[in-house]
């Protein structure tokens, strides 16, 4: 009879890939339920390094601001700027301050180095301009797209001036304002001047499919490729700013919406283009729905990116869910014994080399055999595994610290 410890494998990419017999998914998803730990991003870096040197994955993607993340990009496939100011400018939410995304920087860019274009190891942000307390101003964005069709463009079309564009953004902090996140009546986004620039935007990003053959013949793909990418998040920053000035109760199940929306369009457009890894929180890339309290918001439900995706792509989206065992430095103790987390946990050291260890998700489950029972982490930061069932294999870590 087989038992819980025949099923485990060690963590590698060959490993990881025979879960998907059919074909190697074009989106390949980890979600991890705790940012920031040493461990987990080793992990992804061992995974991530194994995939692109055996299986022919070329690019990584981040929960990382996404026009931020194209700084980094241009470093690791030029070598332009150093690595410190890379990472500061162009990981957000503090990623850059972490040895792992250093190193996985870093690593990218020597793989690069003497290879040719069409062989580089490619980064992408996937995540919008935003931060808990605040979203960006949309000018970066808007402004760029519309240098790029007034350069190789009709300038006739465009809905306005560079000029007259400028004059509708305003200053912008009074996009960035802290205090709109929780208090709508201080948001500039329903504006007489944001509702027109909605209208740009629109006109903006058609312009760009409409004159596609004349752009990428003026620009070539990649130029065009970036523009729309600016264009989506112009597009997207502005519902966003919308819907932060709203005082209704729609308020924040929208937004959460919006940002997950954003992350889904970036991973596909990049799944259109070659295999990807991509990895962020369980919450953004699950295939059901997610859950939160947030500022006197009780249970806030959503799609996730992850589902979105995976509704659209279908076997195309591979997803793996990571749980880990302990969170020594946040007080997240051993968990108990019927839980998925602690039936791997409880297994002997040498079912888990290393402390890793990789585990095919249905097979898992008949060997549970009933409902496992949900996990309580003591710690907020910790998402405990409770969708075994919408997960293709559980990367299991049995200790950690939380950076």
């Amino acid at each position: 009879m087989t038992g819980l410890a025949d099923l485990v494998r060690p963590v590698d990419p060959t490993a990881v890939l025979e879960l998907f017999p059919a074909a190697p998914p074009r989106l390949l998803a980890v979600g991890e339920p705790t940012h920031r730990s040493p461990e987990l991003l080793a992990l992804r870096n061992d995974l991530f390094r194994g995939l692109v040197k055996h299986h022919g994955y070329r690019t990584i993607a981040l929960e990382t601001d996404c026009l931020g993340g194209l700084l980094v990009d241009e470093h690791v496939t030029t070598g332009a700027g150093d690595l410190d100011n890379v990472v500061a400018r162009g990981l957000s939410h503090g990623w850059g301050s972490l040895p792992g995304n250093r190193d996985l920087v870093r690593w990218m860019r020597a793989f690069n180095a003497g290879r040719p274009a069409q062989d580089h190891v490619r980064f992408a942000g996937v995540d919008g301009p935003l931060e808990i307390d605040a979203a960006a101003s949309p000018r970066a964005a808007l402004t760029a797209v519309h240098a790029f069709l007034a350069a190789g463009g009709d300038l006739g079309l465009l809905p306005c001036t560079a000029d007259e564009l400028d004059r509708l953004l305003g200053e912008d902090a009074a996009w960035t304002e802290p205090a709109a996140m929780v208090d709508p009546a201080r948001s500039v986004g329903r504006s007489a001047q944001a509702r027109e620039l909605r209208r740009v935007a629109d006109d903006l990003a058609t312009l760009l499919d409409a004159d596609a053959p004349g752009l990428v013949a003026a620009a070539g793909r990649e130029a065009w490729h970036t523009a729309r990418l600016r264009a989506r998040t112009a597009t997207a920053l502005l519902r966003y700013h919308s819907w932060m000035a709203d005082p209704s109760d729609a308020r924040m199940p929208w937004l959460l919406r919006v940002r997950d929306t954003i992350m889904a369009d970036n991973l596909l457009a990049l799944a259109e283009r070659g295999p990807v890894l991509a990895w962020a929180h369980t919450s953004h890339l699950r295939r059901g729905a997610g859950h939160m309290t947030l500022w006197g918001h009780d249970r806030l439900r959503w799609w996730g990116a992850g589902a979105q995706v995976a509704a659209r792509l279908g076997d195309a989206y591979g997803y793996l869910a990571l749980a880990v065992g302990t969170v020594g430095n946040q007080g997240v103790a051993a968990p108990a014994p019927e839980t998925v987390e602690g039936a791997l946990h409880a297994l002997p050291g040498t079912a888990l080399p290393g402390g890793r260890g990789l585990v095919d998700a249905r097979r898992l489950a008949d060997v549970l055999g009933s409902v496992p029972v949900p996990r309580e982490s003591s710690w907020f930061g910790y998402a405990p595994l409770d969708h075994l069932g919408e997960t293709d294999g559980v990367l299991f870590v049995r200790d950690v610290v939380a950076g």
